[in-house]
């Protein structure tokens, strides 16, 4: 190997050598990094929407709804006296004498559930006028137009209340225990996703409590002004959710169906305080039970 190819290696190497020794003879790389953590976003809560209450009301049913002025009328007037006031539109549709079956064939009810443009749409139909129950004292004819009706209310965007009447006794019509009226309720209301006016069981409890207030007009079969007025709470605590204890409505003096034991055509304060009480724990006791 000549002398320049010597000078060839050796020179790179003094370089390299000398360029280390500069260096104290290591390259100092860092092993970590320094990361600055930003501060965490609480995310902004939606904000929670504010449900309207329930502002136009259909009532489908028969006398024993439209007896006393109509349960809609006083539901409207115990709305307006509470505070603050719940101003409703409550309309309805009924037939004498009809079950859900005749209420389905002989009115226009569905019609109007359709165009009505409701909130909510009450159905009241009593099981013993069916014909399912006169033949066979079956519940299955309820079942069906219960169903027809409340898919009638879904489509239209309302909500379903089956309002429970009480068992009767005419002479004429077979009976009905009370057992078997809220298990027929309760089963379809399961079923539609409905909820219950227990109407029948209040109007139980308040002849138990009070024997003096007499839910029951001189045949025996339609609501007097008590009964009426008790109704008209329970449907108010159903569908709105709270007691109707202190409203102040009453009804005023005027013809309604009397009781046989009594002339009494109006509602005392302190009968109204009972009756609203009844009203709230009835609905209370049947909804913690489902």
């Amino acid at each position: 190997m000549n002398r320049l190819n010597s000078l060839k290696l050796i020179v790179p190497m003094i370089l390299i050598l000398a360029f280390l020794v500069g260096c104290g003879g290591s390259v100092s790389v860092p092993t970590t990094a320094t990361v600055t953590k930003l501060p965490e976003l609480t995310p902004t809560p939606e904000p929670t929407p504010t449900l309207e209450p329930p502002k136009k009301l259909l009532f489908i049913g028969n006398s024993v709804l439209y007896t006393n002025d109509g349960v809609e009328h006083h539901l409207a007037e115990l709305a307006s006296s509470a505070d603050p006031p719940i101003v409703i539109e409550a309309e309805s549709s009924t037939r004498g004498g009809a079950s859900l079956e005749g209420l389905w064939k002989f009115t226009k009810s569905a019609e109007r559930i359709q165009n009505g443009a409701y909130d909510i749409v009450v159905l009241q139909g009593d099981i013993q006028l069916s014909t399912a129950w006169k033949e066979s004292e079956s519940v299955d004819s309820f079942y069906e137009y219960a169903r027809l009706f409340d898919a009638e209310i879904k489509e239209s965007g309302a909500e379903t209340v089956l309002y429970m009447a009480w068992p009767f006794e005419d002479g004429f019509t077979k009976p009905i225990t009370y057992e078997e009226l809220v298990r027929a309720h309760r089963d379809i209301a399961a079923e539609l996703g409905a909820d219950v006016a227990p109407v029948a069981l209040a109007m139980q409890r308040s002849a138990e409590e009070r024997p003096d207030l007499d839910m029951f007009g001189g045949d025996g079969v339609h609501p007097s002004i008590y009964g009426t007025y008790l109704a008209a709470n329970v449907v108010y605590a159903t569908i709105y959710g709270e007691s109707p204890e202190g409203l102040a409505y009453l009804p005023p003096e005027g013809f309604y169906m009397l009781s046989d034991r009594s002339d009494i055509d109006s509602i005392s304060e302190e009968a109204a305080a009972f009756l609203q009480r009844v009203a709230w724990e009835t609905v209370q006791d049947y909804q913690a039970q489902q």
